[in-house]
C-alpha cells in the first residue's frame, strides 16, 4: 500500500498554503479610488457645503473603514464610468450599478447590496397607462443614457414613444419640471427625491407599478464593480458587506434615506 505521509502538510504549512491561495490585497493596494455618478440623489449628491453625501457615500465610507482601505471618491459621468474603470482612472464603481450579463462581460461584481425599483413618472393630471400603448402615442419620455431604464424603454417602447436620453437623472428631472417631457422612467428613490412624487400636492406622480423585472434587463441588484482581474478587491468588499449586513449597519443606513426595504432578495 502506497504511503501518502510525505505529502501531508504540517498545520503551519497548511495555514500558509491556505492564506497564499486566498485572494488578498497587498499593502500598496489599500488605496482605492471609487467612482460615483453625481448627482443621483439620495444615493449620491453634493450637500450645501459642496461635499459628497448620500446613501452610497455613507455605505462606501463604512465599507472602506471596515476593510481598512484608504478610499478616495472620484466623480465620473455615467456614460464613461465603465471605460474609466477599465482605463484605471479609478479602482471601483459604487454608484447604483446593476449586475447585468452585458456588464459582467466587462467587469467583476461584488455580491449585490441593494435593489431599488424603477418607476414611470407623469404630471399629476395626466391620463397615462404604461400598459396601454395607445395612451402613450406621441408622448416624450426621458431616461438616463446607458442605464437599465434606457435598455427597458428602448426595447419595449421605441415604436411608440419619443425617447430622449440624458447624461444624468438630474437632467431628466429638470426637463420634466420645465414641461419638455411628458414622462420619465427613473429609479424610484430618485423620483421621490428629485420629482417629489410622494407629495400629495406635488406636480408629479408615479403611474403604474414599480418595476424590477425582467432580470435579463434589470439584473440581480446593485453591486460594486471592479476590473475583472481584481478578485481580491471584490472579495474584500464582499467581506465588508457581510459585516454591515450582519450587525444591522446596512439597515440603519438604509432607514436614514429610504422608507422601504432596499435589500436584494439574496440578503433577506
Amino acid at each position: 500500500m502506497r504511503s501518502f505521509s510525505k505529502y501531508l502538510l504540517s498545520p503551519l504549512a497548511l495555514t500558509c498554503a491556505v492564506a497564499a491561495a486566498a485572494p488578498s490585497l497587498a499593502d500598496e493596494s489599500r488605496q482605492v479610488r471609487i467612482a460615483v455618478d453625481v448627482p443621483y440623489p439620495p444615493f449620491e449628491y453634493r450637500d450645501a457645503n459642496g461635499e459628497l453625501a448620500g446613501f452610497e457615500i455613507d455605505l462606501g465610507n463604512e465599507l472602506c473603514r471596515r476593510a481598512e482601505l484608504d478610499c478616495e471618491w472620484i466623480v465620473q459621468g455615467w456614460d464613461g464610468i465603465i471605460p474609466g474603470l477599465l482605463a484605471r482612472k479609478y479602482d471601483a464603481i459604487l454608484s447604483s450599478m446593476r449586475i447585468t450579463e452585458a456588464r459582467e462581460r466587462q467587469v467583476r461584481f461584488s455580491e449585490p447590496y441593494a435593489m431599488s425599483p424603477k418607476v414611470w413618472v407623469a404630471r399629476r393630471d395626466a391620463v397615462v397607462d404604461p400598459e396601454d400603448l395607445a395612451s402613450l402615442e406621441g408622448m416624450t419620455v426621458g431616461v438616463q443614457r446607458g442605464t437599465t431604464q434606457d435598455t427597458y424603454i428602448t426595447g419595449r417602447y421605441r415604436e411608440v414613444l419619443d425617447i430622449r436620453r440624458y447624461a444624468t437623472a438630474d437632467e431628466v428631472a429638470l426637463d420634466m419640471e420645465s414641461g419638455r417631457l411628458d414622462l420619465a422612467f427613473i429609479n424610484y428613490p430618485v423620483a421621490i427625491e428629485a420629482l417629489s412624487i410622494q407629495q400629495e400636492d406635488g406636480d408629479f406622480t408615479q403611474v403604474g407599478e414599480r418595476i424590477n423585472s425582467p432580470e435579463s434587463i434589470f439584473g440581480r441588484g446593485n453591486a460594486i464593480a471592479v476590473r475583472p482581474r481584481d478578485e481580491a478587491l471584490a472579495a474584500t468588499f464582499n467581506e465588508a458587506l457581510d459585516e454591515v449586513y450582519a450587525d444591522g449597519t446596512f439597515e440603519r443606513l438604509m432607514e436614514q434615506y429610504f422608507d422601504y426595504d432596499l435589500r436584494p432578495a439574496s440578503r433577506l
